[in-house]
């Protein structure tokens, strides 16, 4: 037995013809079928969205690591960062690359007078490990700016501190009254409540 049955049908013009439909049977079976799907593919999204949900939530539920540092390091430039620290921070606190433009780190490494005193100047290979660390981590600098040799000159030491009151003369050795972990180079962590709302 056919599920199709012939219905005279009249066309735009108003004559009569002959088409094949579904017998109301099998019509209703269709929209059935199709409804079905329908039901089954809208329950299956809906499904997956909770389960989404569900897995999107339990992440942000757990709170993120400390970087600890400045930035994120990339494992290529881990070496130049460390063998930074261990010839900067003997004698004072080593600042982020990001205070500083590139120009001012390039002519750091390159003197041997720094800021008053004589150092042994690296050598490479290690001076260029530094050098690529704090190249790719540091800003450039404008073509007309003059190139800032102290931290308070420096206009990124400024961007990164909107707002905030800082003792003057600003030191290298002042950033621990706000960063109470910038001897072990973390810099994220704030002394006070107040300086923490000041870096948002």
């Amino acid at each position: 037995m056919s599920i199709f049955v012939k219905r005279k049908i009249r066309d735009a013009y108003g004559g009569l013809r002959q088409r094949q439909a579904l017998q109301p049977s099998a019509e209703r079976e269709f929209k059935r079928q199709f409804f079905g799907l329908l039901l089954v593919i809208v329950t299956w999204s809906l499904a997956m969205g909770w389960l989404l949900a569900l897995a999107t939530n339990a992440q942000s539920a757990t709170p993120p690591a400390e970087i600890g540092t400045v930035d994120v390091v990339p494992a290529q430039y881990q070496l130049g960062q460390e063998l930074y620290l261990e010839n900067c921070s003997r004698c004072h606190i080593a600042i982020p690359p990001a205070v500083l433009p590139t120009q001012t780190w390039k002519n750091i490494l390159q003197d041997s007078q720094h800021y008053g005193t004589q150092l042994q100047p690296l050598i490479d290979p290690p001076r260029i490990l530094v050098w690529k660390y704090l190249s790719t981590f540091s800003r450039v600098q404008l073509d007309d700016e003059e190139t800032p040799y102290r931290v308070n000159n420096s206009r990124y030491f400024k961007a990164l501190h909107p707002g905030v009151e800082l003792p003057r003369p600003v030191q290298v050795g002042s950033c621990v009254s706000c960063h109470s972990s910038a001897n072990d180079y973390n810099f994220r962590r704030l002394t006070s409540p107040e300086a923490e709302g000041q870096r948002r």
